[in-house]
Order: C-alpha cells, then sequence, then structure tokens
C-alpha cells in the first residue's frame, strides 16, 4: 500500500554554527563532515575530512566527495585573485591556486547540500553558501560583499591527485573530488576586503592571462593540479568547441548560459606526478574503465534511466543463487507457486470481458505488470466483481504519485500542487485527459495513455468511482502539504512520519476497505474500520522506509524522524548512517535501526485484527501478502548494516513460502510467530554479546505481544514457513 514520494529539496538545515577561527587544521579534518558521492555525484553518505583524504591500500583513490573551486575577478581590468595555501595545510601546502576552493559540509546552519534538481537548473544554492563561508575564513571576505546569486555555476570536473609532491611518493594524503566550478566578478579590486587568515593562505596576488600563463611555467612555483586543468581545460586559449576561453570574455561567462554545462561530468586523471600515493593508484578516469558523463564504474541494479529517484543507483545486497537453492523447502515453495498451484487470475472472467473494453484493459493490465510486477499478482487473484476496480484504483493513485515524485517538470512548486489537487477533476473526469513528458519509464507511458485508464475507470460501479475519486483526492491533498517540506533529512518527528505513512498508504488502506465493502464481499462494517486499515497501511509503508533508507537519502527526499535518529548521528546529519567504517558509528547506526525496526512492530496487533474480520478467501490474501512479506523484511532490516549500504531484501524462494503460507489466519499467524521469534533472538543474542541497545525492552516488549496473539497457531502449524 502506498509509494514514497519525494521532497522539493535535498537536504534540511540542522543548524551546526561552524566557526573557522575556532579550529586549527587538525579540527577541520576530525570535525569537517563532507559530502560523500557516487561517481553520478548522487550525495551517498558523509566521511570527515581526513578519511575521506587518505589515500591508502584499502582506498588507493580517498573517498570521492564533493568541492568547489572559486575564481574571483576584477572586471575594470579582467584580473582574477589567485591564492597561495599556507605551509601548515595538510593537504597540498604552498601551491598557488584559484581563489578558494574547499567542500560543502553535512549539517551547516545554512544548508549546504545540493540535490540533482539544484545541478540540473543551475541554482546549486549550496555549494554557494559553502563557497561564501569558506571565503570568509580563508580571505576575510565579508558575506554581504559577495551575494550568493552573484555566483556563476559553469561546470563539474572528477579528479583525483595523490599529494606526492608534499609528501612523497608513497603520500598518504590525496583529493578525489566532483569540484564545481563557480565564477564571480567584482567592479574592482578595490571594492573588497581582504584579510588572508594566515592558517590558510600564505599570499594572495592579482594575475592577468599572460602573467598566469608565466607562473604556471616557473618551475619554482607549485600549483594545484585541480587549479592547472580549470585554466588549461576551460579558461584561458580556445575552450572548448571553439568557443573561447571563460576568461576571455568574462561579460559572456557571467551574463550568459554558453559556456554552462550542467549535465555532463568531465573526468581527468592527474599530471603523472600527481599518481601514486599509499595506494599506489594508477591511471583510471583516462581509461575505458572510466565512468561515463552519466554513468558509474559500479554495477547498478535495473535500469536507471527508466526509474524514478535513486532507484538503480544503490546496491541491492541479494544471497548467492548457491545459498537460495540450500533452502530445499524454499525451493520446493517455488515451484509449487510456480508450476502446481499458481495464484490464479480472473482477468479472463466473462463478466469483466463484457463489462470493459478488451484493448483499454489489457492496456491497464499490461502497465500494472510494468510498474508493480509483484503486486500484479495478487491484485489478479481477487474475485471479479472487486479485480478491476482495485486494479484501477492502483493505477490511478500510481499516476498521482509520479506526478508528485516527478523533481524538474513542474517550473514550480505551485504549479505541481495546482496539478495534484485538480487530478480528481480533470484524470478522473475528462476521458481525454494526460500528461506528456513528466515522469520516466513505464510510470510516463502510464500519464501520457491514462484516457485508456479513464475508460476503464467510467465503466466502473458508481460506488466504486466514487471511493477512488476521494481517495485520490485526499491522498493529492496530503501530497500537497508535503511538497513544500524539506525531506532531505526525513521527516521532523515521528507524528509528522506518521501523518506522511497516512497520507500515502493509510488512505490506501481505507481506500481498500470501501472497496471490498461496495463489492459485497465483505461486510458493511469493514469500511468504518478505519483505524485498523491505516494501521496495517502504516506497517506496509514504516517497513518500506524503513528498508530504503540509503536509497531515499541519495534521492534527497528521506523519511526517518529526526527526532529518532538525531539521538545517534555524531554529525547530526542523516547520512552519518551511510556505510558506518567505526565500532562508535555502526553501533549508533544498528541502535537507530533496531529503534525504527521496534516502532513498526507495535503496529502488528492491530493489522492481525484487520486481517481476523476478513471473510473472502482472495480478500483475505490481498491484505494477507504484502503483511507477511513486511514482517520477513522487518527480520532482515533488524541490528543488520546492510541496510546503510544498499537495499536488503527476502529471498525469492521466501517469498514464494510466504505466499503458499497465506491461504488462511493460521498460516498467517504462524509466520508472524516466526518472525517475531527470529528477531526476538537476534535482541536477545546481541544483548548477550554486551551490545547495549537503548529499545531492547521496547522490542522485546512488542515481539512477546506478537507471539502471544499467535502462540495457539503456531503451535498447531510448527511454524514450518521458513
Amino acid at each position: 500500500m502506498g509509494n514514497k514520494q519525494s521532497s522539493s529539496s535535498s537536504s534540511s538545515t540542522t543548524n551546526k554554527k561552524w566557526d573557522g577561527n575556532a579550529m586549527s587544521q587538525n579540527d577541520f579534518m576530525e570535525r569537517d563532515t563532507v559530502l560523500v558521492l557516487n561517481n553520478d555525484d548522487i550525495v551517498i553518505g558523509s566521511e570527515s575530512k581526513k578519511a575521506s583524504h587518505v589515500f591508502s591500500t584499502d582506498q588507493s583513490r580517498g573517498v570521492l566527495h564533493r568541492a568547489f573551486s572559486v575564481c574571483l575577478f576584477d572586471s575594470s581590468t579582467g584580473e582574477m585573485l589567485l591564492q597561495k595555501r599556507a605551509s601548515t595545510k595538510i593537504t597540498f601546502p604552498n601551491v598557488w591556486t584559484n581563489t578558494c576552493c574547499s567542500h560543502p559540509l553535512h549539517g551547516m546552519e545554512v544548508n549546504e547540500v545540493d540535490g540533482p534538481e539544484d545541478v540540473k537548473d543551475g541554482s546549486v544554492k549550496g555549494v554557494k553558501a559553502a563557497a561564501v563561508r569558506k571565503l570568509e575564513h580563508e580571505l576575510g571576505i565579508p558575506v554581504g560583499e559577495l551575494p550568493i546569486e552573484n555566483f556563476k555555476f559553469l561546470t563539474r570536473l572528477h579528479y583525483w591527485a595523490a599529494d606526492t609532491v608534499t609528501h612523497g611518493e608513497k603520500s598518504p594524503w590525496g583529493e578525489h573530488e566532483i569540484d564545481y566550478v563557480l565564477f564571480i566578478t567584482v567592479p574592482s579590486k578595490d571594492s573588497i576586503t581582504l584579510k588572508p587568515h594566515p592558517d590558510e593562505v600564505d599570499d594572495v596576488c592579482w594575475v592577468t592571462q599572460s602573467k598566469l600563463l608565466e607562473m604556471f611555467a616557473d618551475d619554482d612555483l607549485l600549483f594545484s593540479p585541480w587549479f592547472r586543468l580549470i585554466a588549461n581545460r576551460w579558461m584561458i586559449g580556445g575552450g572548448e568547441n571553439g568557443k573561447g576561453g571563460w576568461w576571455d570574455d568574462l561579460d559572456r561567462t557571467m551574463n550568459t548560459d554558453d559556456f554552462c554545462d550542467y549535465e555532463n561530468i568531465h573526468r581527468f586523471d592527474p599530471p603523472t606526478e600527481h599518481l601514486g600515493g599509499g595506494g599506489d593508484a594508477g591511471p583510471w578516469l583516462d581509461t575505458k574503465e572510466a565512468p561515463s558523463s552519466n554513468g558509474t564504474v559500479e554495477d547498478t541494479v535495473g535500469d536507471a534511466s527508466k526509474k524514478q529517484g535513486a532507484y538503480g543507483k544503490i546496491k541491492t545486497h541479494k544471497e548467492s543463487k548457491l545459498s537460495q537453492l540450500m533452502h530445499i523447502d524454499e525451493v520446493c515453495s517455488a515451484i509449487s507457486l510456480l508450476y502446481i498451484n499458481p495464484l490464479k487470475s480472473n482477468l479472463e472472467s466473462d463478466n469483466i470481458k463484457k463489462s470493459f473494453d478488451t484493448d483499454d484493459l489489457a492496456f491497464c493490465d499490461d502497465i500494472l505488470c510494468k510498474v508493480s510486477r509483484s503486486f500484479a499478482a495478487v491484485i489478479r487473484q481477487l474475485p471479479s466483481e472487486l479485480l478491476v476496480d482495485v486494479l484501477i484504483f492502483y493505477l490511478v493513485l500510481r499516476a498521482l504519485d509520479t506526478i508528485e515524485d516527478d523533481m524538474t517538470f513542474f517550473a514550480s512548486n505551485d504549479e505541481k500542487v495546482k496539478v495534484l489537487l485538480a487530478f480528481h477533476k480533470t484524470a478522473l473526469v475528462d476521458p481525454e485527459w494526460k500528461m506528456m513528458g513528466c515522469g520516466e519509464g513505464d510510470e510516463r507511458r502510464l500519464l501520457e495513455e491514462f484516457p485508456k485508464c479513464h475508460s476503464v475507470f467510467a465503466a466502473l460501479r458508481e460506488d466504486s468511482r466514487r471511493v477512488i475519486s476521494d481517495i485520490t483526492l485526499r491522498m493529492a491533498t496530503g501530497m500537497a502539504e508535503f511538497v513544500g517540506k524539506d525531506l532531505g533529512q526525513g521527516t521532523v518527528d515521528v507524528q509528522q512520519y506518521n501523518r506522511y505513512c497516512h497520507f500515502v498508504a493509510g488512505l490506501v488502506g481505507e481506500g481498500l476497505s470501501r472497496l471490498f465493502s461496495a463489492s459485497g464481499l465483505e461486510k458493511p462494517a469493514l469500511a468504518t474500520e478505519l483505524y485498523l486499515s491505516d494501521q496495517m497501511g502504516l506497517f506496509l509503508q514504516k517497513t518500506n522506509i524503513i528498508r530504503d533508507y540509503l536509497e531515499d537519502y541519495v534521492d534527497g527526499r528521506a523519511f526517518w524522524p529526526q527526532t529518532v535518529w538525531k539521538k545517534y548521528s555524531a554529525s547530526g546529519d542523516l547520512g552519518y548512517f551511510a556505510n558506518p567504517a567505526t565500532v562508535e558509528h555502526k553501533t549508533a547506526a544498528l541502535n537507530c535501526i533496531d529503534e525504527l525496526v521496534t516502532d513498526a512492530l507495535e503496529l502488528v496487533p492491530d493489522c492481525l485484527s484487520y486481517l481476523s474480520k476478513l471473510r473472502c478467501a482472495e480478500v483475505f490474501r490481498f491484505c494477507a501478502i504484502p503483511q507477511v512479506m513486511a514482517i520477513a523484511t522487518l527480520d532482515k532490516c533488524y541490528h543488520n548494516k546492510d541496510v546503510f549500504s544498499g537495499v536488503v531484501k527476502i529471498r525469492k524462494g521466501m517469498s514464494c513460502a510466504l505466499i503458499n503460507g497465506t491461504t488462511d489466519i493460521n498460516g498467517v499467524h504462524s509466520i508472524f510467530h516466526r518472525f517475531a521469534s527470529s528477531i526476538l533472538r537476534q535482541a536477545e543474542l546481541s544483548r548477550k554479546k554486551g551490545f547495549e541497545d537503548p529499545s531492547y525492552e521496547r522490542t522485546v516488549k512488542a515481539c512477546t505481544t506478537i507471539l502471544e496473539l499467535t502462540e495457539t497457531e503456531a503451535k498447531r502449524s510448527g511454524s514450518s514457513v521458513v
């Protein structure tokens, strides 16, 4: 039930006051938290400045992170301000470089984290805010003298370089960055204040192009490898594609987008003197193994170009085929489900064929399989008098979710909100309504061919149409409420977390209950079980949110409540948990996920209560299958560090066994008993090993409650499902 939605921006303010004058170079290395990236410039976590710049056998090129390079010009003379990095700097000391180069950080008082949509429109306010902060710190330029709106973002370069010139061929330090190039001009050098910080800058000078070329030719002067790349590639001379260098025509550079490239990431290996380092790193970005402008070297899951959000950019943790085959009972279950007792499809029944346009219904069935293959099978097994109603209900909400989820299609949030709030009056009323170009892959196709869905919707019973329209409006209203919220760092608190889950999943539960009752397959009273249906939806949605931590964080729209995760994040940033390295780091991450899993487990009694009220076998199975998948997923996520480096999934054979076990309430109770027992055992074992979990007592209580509710049926069946 439900789908997670995107926020309108990439991260949130965590009110961390940064004071460069109160820290030493070692403090910066230990306490600054840089933005860890994948090769597509997607933020996937955080790391200390020190750890990210270490070149070793374990990480031969350090950890890829985000950076910026500012070039400041005097527009009256065309001169550029250079700085010479202080001799006390740990990395690349004593080198001349561009005006200012540093890193945006996690958890700043003014948000410094940009998402893909910020890059696409060239705004990158996070990077620019970081530039203003560091220009003041390094060069003493007051914030007000360089307004953030005056910075021009031009392009990105991905480079790496070992600091072998300073520290020798086995240097333990280096840079590995995706660097955002920013230009800014001032009317005159006399219009800004320069008070270089002695721990950051040894010298400054204003240079013309010819003077800079003379300095480049002087073997006694050292230059940063990244500035040489930027200057020689783009700033001076012919530039790319014969357009001229950026420095050749500052007015054109600053006032047009002729030189802006926000789509590509330009990749460079360092000059030979910066190869090597502690990990003996050799050429990479200039080889066939290099990532492309829009791809990564690492294996990806699925086709990211055809899915919205971060799908495909995060690895999936799966057991090997051999490991899966070792579970003989699950193999037998898979064979049974696929070939002996498969879920029967009722889509070909005579009354369905007579009631709906054959071609339009075929499209709806086909697109359902494309956007949710797993959900399609449980919908098809519903009785014919209910099947199409639920199928269309799902597709309508999926179309609505696709509109909300597209972060680049709409010119503004206000425009998106208007479309969302009008959806029930446009898409569900106008038989010709469709939306072109919104979403990606099959979701886009759903919107572009929506008249076929409307044709089937219009042929439904009036009471079903009324339910679908009502839930669509209420869900759209909830989505509109969250469109303007910054969810880059999750929901504010558990109350907002629950409210979000209500809108995207609880309302689905209510709508389904009303459709079940309207069909006559369930008692009319089921439509009034609003609390239980809401709790059942929350259980499913929270499970998805827990499992998809990293995927959601990378996509810039996370949902873990801040009042929970901030208790465990040392950096005050949600990305702190991604790929935890130290014992303290891992402990904090596991404490956090254990509390969230426990919060979800506390919903189980209401879920079981709802299931006990169902009398139609197919409706029961339709509801029970997602529920047992959820409890199995929570068992997989509990105390599992893999959640923080990818997406964990249960075995396919186990999924088949679970489906086979949902024929009645007894089987469902047995499944819940088995997994509650498993989570309880994990909690107790961790406790015995000395792991201090603040949620331990709460976890034990939640599991014990489930065990007591399901004890009778578990004993009867022997809990042999898994």
